[in-house]
């Protein structure tokens, strides 16, 4: 009885030869990629239409001063800052903006406390969007934060439409370092699990790891 040359269960040279090509066409692919969602991350913002509302994901500098200026040029009628701490106030804003803000504007804006991660800006987003009846809405964050963000608000409002207005993280001006690296990879890895929506699949998982990341329900907002 003849053995096949390949009968020891080691696979065939072509399948070994297959195997490596498809792995490198997969890296080199996902290379691509980030080197294309890195640009993307630095493109400068654009002055949206006047719509319903803004929402400020919080989380990095300068994206609650930028909701703030867009609403005090009258780009937007409210604002939701979402994601801030359980103890945050109106007035601890106040004191720590660089300059004075009217309060006219204060008047309109919202302060989101639930949100801890983007599944729960979204959700948060959702709430303050059917509270106030928002028909268009700016999404104000980072922008290596911008696609997963407005990705995950869509879904939870489908016929809301959304503008992204991208702030420019300091990270992102020394591009080669170690610390901006790690950051442009994990968000890229993000989106493309945003992308498939692995995060809502999984998110009975995450509840039993860690409630405060996936709260159900629509949370409650301050008006």
């Amino acid at each position: 009885m003849t053995r096949s040359p390949h009968g020891n269960g080691r696979p065939s040279p072509f399948r070994r030869r297959l195997l490596v090509t498809g792995v490198l066409a997969t890296v080199l692919a996902w290379m691509a990629g980030l080197a294309w969602f890195t640009r993307d991350a630095m493109r400068p913002p654009a002055r949206p239409p006047h719509v319903d509302g803004i929402v400020a994901l919080t989380g990095g500098q300068g994206r609650i001063d930028e909701s703030l200026r867009l609403l005090a040029q009258g780009d937007a009628d409210r604002l939701l800052i979402s994601g801030v701490d359980l103890h945050a106030t109106l007035g601890d804003f106040l004191h720590h903006q660089p300059q004075p803000t009217p309060l006219a504007l204060w008047m309109r804006t919202t302060l989101g406390h639930s949100a801890t991660s983007t599944l729960g800006n979204a959700d948060e987003t959702a709430a303050w969007v059917r509270a106030y009846h928002i028909r268009s809405l700016v999404v104000v964050t980072a922008g290596y934060h911008i696609r997963r963000a407005m990705m995950e608000i869509a879904r939870t409002v489908p016929d809301v439409r959304l503008y992204g207005y991208p702030t420019q993280s300091p990270a992102l001006q020394h591009l080669l370092h170690p610390a901006t690296i790690r950051l442009m990879v994990t968000e890229y890895d993000k989106w493309l699990l945003a992308c498939l929506d692995v995060a809502r699949l999984t998110r009975p998982l995450h509840g039993l790891i860690n409630h405060t990341d996936t709260r159900p329900g629509a949370p409650p907002v301050m008006g």
